[in-house]
């Protein structure tokens, strides 16, 4: 294993390098990574979701080949290099399970709250100043939302029950209705919001609810075109929502 990632550290020095290097990963700065970091995450979920093992073993190869080329980045600015990156993790690990590394009780039944205040602490020595403090902008906007608000709930500032977040979906639905164009953004912003609000309130994740939908209807979209035979574009909406109808009675 260390000969493989001395071996990879090695090949992406030499595609930085000054000279002999590629001019394309030369070129290449924290900003301008990120996206491909973000991509490559997302390529190792959908090979997750698809079981896929061979996938699953490039995927995280591409997605490690990120965290090098971040790191070599940083390593020639005199900032921190790979060795560095494995220790702040390691050293995270280690003081968030101090009842295997350090010989504390167990946290039993208290783990998720014992967890959240350890994670509380650590923001709280990088200076935080707020509980909405480390929940990344980059985040994909469902999964930002419920992280914010499940930080709001543990301050108390939450729903007793999935009733409120209902109701308040249903107001936010009216408003965008009546909204004017130029507050509709801000409108429609608030009702996603609010139906996050409401999944979470069930003990769901909007993240993979949502995901969940899109995969069924491309399922059922694609299932609605092979039995139009090509022509499905051509049909009234009549027709189409016909052919919706027998592709959720057949369980598509």
């Amino acid at each position: 294993m260390t000969e493989q990632l001395d071996r990879l550290l090695r090949i992406m020095a030499t595609l930085r390098d000054p000279q002999h290097g590629c001019e394309w990963d030369r070129a290449q700065r924290f900003e301008t990574i990120v996206p491909h970091t973000i991509e490559e995450a997302y390529e190792v979920a959908d090979a997750v979701a698809r079981g896929d093992i061979a996938e699953i073993r490039d995927e995280l190869g591409d997605l490690l080949f990120q965290v090098t080329f971040q790191a070599r980045i940083a390593e020639e600015a005199g900032q921190f290099a790979f060795d560095d990156v494995a220790r702040s993790i390691a050293d995270k690990l280690e003081a968030r399970h101090p009842h295997i590394f350090a010989g504390a009780e167990a946290p039993g039944e208290a783990r998720d709250e014992r967890w959240e205040a350890l994670k509380a602490a650590e923001r709280a020595h990088r200076g935080a100043e707020s509980a909405m403090d480390g929940v990344a902008r980059a985040l994909p906007a469902l999964l930002r939302a419920e992280k914010l608000q499940k930080r709001a709930a543990r301050d108390g500032f939450d729903w007793p029950d999935a009733q409120g977040p209902a109701d308040k979906l249903a107001e936010e639905i009216e408003e965008l209705t009546e909204a004017s164009p130029d507050k509709q953004l801000e409108e429609a912003g608030d009702l996603l919001f609010a139906a996050v609000n409401l999944v979470r309130a069930y003990g769901l994740k909007a993240e993979e609810a949502l995901r969940a939908a899109n995969d069924k209807f491309e399922r059922r979209y694609r299932a609605m075109e092979q039995l139009a035979g090509g022509t499905f574009a051509e049909l009234s909406l009549d027709e189409q929502e016909a052919l919706w109808q027998r592709v959720k009675r057949e369980g598509g």
